[in-house]
C-alpha cells in the first residue's frame, strides 16, 4: 500500500503546471484577442489548478513530518508560501467566477485579476522552489 507521506509529493507537480500555463494562456490572451480558446483555457487551468493546490496544500499540512534546524527553516518558508499562493488562487478563482456570472470578463476588473493571477503563479514558482531546495537539500542522500 501507497504511504500516505507519499501523496504530497506526487501532487504538487499539477498545480505548478496547471497555474503557470493557465497564467502564460491569460496573458496570451492579452495579445491574441481573437483565439477565443486562451481565456477559456486560462480560466479552467485556474479552477482546476487552485484545486490541485488545495489538494497539495493539505497532504503537505497532513501527511508531511516536522524537521528542525535550518531544513526546519525551509520548510516553514514552503508552507508559508503554500498557504499565500492557496489564498491568491482561491480569490483570483472566485473573482474569474464572478465575472463569468456577471458577463463582465471584459471590464476593467480583468485587469486586477490578471495581476492577481500573476502573482499566485509567482508564488506557486517560489513554493515549488522552496519545496525542491527541501528535497534536493535536507533529504536526498548526496
Amino acid at each position: 500500500m501507497l504511504p500516505l507521506s507519499h501523496l504530497h509529493p506526487m501532487l504538487v507537480h499539477f498545480p505548478i503546471a496547471l497555474v503557470v500555463f493557465g497564467f502564460l494562456a491569460d496573458l496570451a490572451s492579452v495579445f491574441f484577442k481573437k483565439q477565443s480558446f486562451l481565456p477559456k483555457t486560462g480560466f479552467f487551468l485556474l479552477i482546476i489548478g487552485t484545486l490541485a493546490a488545495l489538494a497539495a496544500v493539505l497532504t503537505g499540512a497532513l501527511f508531511t513530518s516536522e524537521m528542525s534546524g535550518e531544513a526546519g527553516l525551509v520548510r516553514e518558508t514552503h508552507e508559508m508560501f503554500a498557504w499565500i499562493t492557496l489564498g491568491l488562487l482561491v480569490v483570483t478563482s472566485a473573482l474569474r467566477i464572478f465575472l463569468k456570472i456577471k458577463k463582465m470578463d471584459e471590464s476593467g476588473l480583468k485587469w486586477f485579476v490578471l495581476g492577481l493571477y500573476g502573482f499566485a503563479t509567482l508564488s506557486v514558482m517560489l513554493t515549488g522552489f522552496y519545496g525542491g531546495n527541501l528535497v534536493y537539500n535536507y533529504m536526498m542522500p548526496l
